[in-house]
């Protein structure tokens, strides 16, 4: 027997074009599937050719029975360069806000079962504040003395050490450029490059880890000017420039203003005038961001701005490109949950709170990696 079934074969259109694929081309791709044969119904899908069909598409099986394809809505508005919410995502970066909004559910209702404080810097300001009153409590909150990342001489030094005094303060921060663990599924810096879920009581800043450490800097404290103004968002911020939106003007404001102050940066210039990679090792931050730093403030034109930006991108993809791949699964897990998070799942568990099952769900670990992950790896 082929245990051939009838589903509705608009579904399957909609899938595939969710997925991101043209028919035609999903078709010479997957000719295993005989698609075309299905929607002229000439013959039907078995089972095991179905439950494929929608991993291949990245659905629920179930989806292939509904009868019409389900109304999907992001929980957060997403922007874009030059423009305000977008209208469509790809099904890689719905997937991982989907992911993400999961894990903030339920460390929300463990916290509030543990009665864990309200933070209090969570919307404490709004898009009319003084933006550089914003960056000063920033500070304050963080423990950050004004020329703090001058002591580091990385990025990636000091990357690890912002990230270690946000998780410190409450916010989950999670970096992860793949949907959960699968590498067939990348997130595209052109289309994210981070979103934020603010909550008073667990928020969660998600960046996108095959963007540049001095690019994540920048995502890093965009999202938390979000979450001191109290608004959940996603963006791809093109060209480091923000989307034509109050808000995210606001926060784009706050994070170059943290990153590379007005009063430092207009009293180096007549010493080092164009000079970004130096400039860049002053402040600990990209070349990039200097340069669209001296944009902000009249330094330069956006004729400059551009010619240095495109000739700056072009060098990162060639070194990029000459990069050995690989790295160490269990650290780069721990950077994809965080590890606040994963204290929080581990204590639930030896709680009683969690059952094993579910933890496994939540992190996308098989059992024994889990296992493995807290006896052997997660105190590294």
């Amino acid at each position: 027997m082929t245990n051939n079934i009838n589903i509705n074969y608009n579904i399957v259109t909609w899938a595939i074009a969710r997925a991101g694929y043209d028919l035609d081309e999903f078709v010479l791709s997957f000719p295993k599937f005989r698609v075309f044969d299905w929607l002229e119904q000439k013959r039907q899908p078995t089972l095991k050719q179905l439950i494929a069909f929608a991993d291949k598409v990245h659905i629920p099986f179930g989806y292939l029975f509904l009868s019409e394809p389900p109304i999907e809505t992001l929980p957060i508005p997403f922007f874009r360069t030059g423009k305000k919410n977008a209208t469509g995502i790809s099904v890689n970066v719905y997937d991982t806000i989907n992911i993400i909004q999961q894990r903030q559910d339920w460390l929300k209702e463990y916290l509030a079962e543990n009665q864990s404080p309200r933070l209090p810097f969570v919307g404490s300001f709004n898009k009319n504040s003084d933006y550089k009153k914003v960056v000063a409590d920033i500070r304050q909150t963080l423990g950050l003395k004004e020329h703090w990342a001058r002591e580091f001489s990385t990025w990636k030094a000091t990357l690890d050490f912002l990230s270690e005094r946000i998780e410190e303060i409450g916010i989950t921060l999670m970096f992860n450029g793949v949907v959960e663990n699968n590498t067939h599924r990348p997130l595209d810096v052109n289309e994210v490059r981070g979103f934020v879920m603010v909550d008073d009581i667990a928020p969660f800043m998600f960046i996108n880890a095959a963007d540049g450490k001095a690019a994540q800097m920048f995502t890093i404290i965009h999202e938390l000017a979000h979450i001191w103004v109290g608004e959940s968002a996603g963006f791809d911020i093109k060209q480091l420039l923000p989307a034509d939106d109050p808000i995210e003007l606001f926060c784009d404001k706050v994070a170059a203003e943290f990153l590379v102050p007005e009063q430092q940066l207009k009293a180096l210039w007549p010493i080092m005038p164009k000079d970004y990679k130096r400039l860049s090792k002053e402040f600990k931050v990209s070349a990039i961001v200097v340069a669209r730093r001296a944009l902000d403030l009249g330094l330069i034109n956006k004729d400059n701005f551009f010619k240095f930006y495109n000739a700056y991108v072009s060098e990162l993809a060639y070194v990029k490109e000459q990069q050995a791949s690989g790295g160490n699964f269990y650290a780069t897990t721990k950077k994809r949950l965080s590890k606040t998070f994963l204290n929080h799942v581990n204590q639930a568990v030896k709680e009683n709170k969690l059952l094993y099952r579910d933890a496994y769900k939540l992190t996308s670990l098989k059992g024994d990696t889990f296992q493995k992950l807290f006896k052997e790896h997660f105190f590294d």
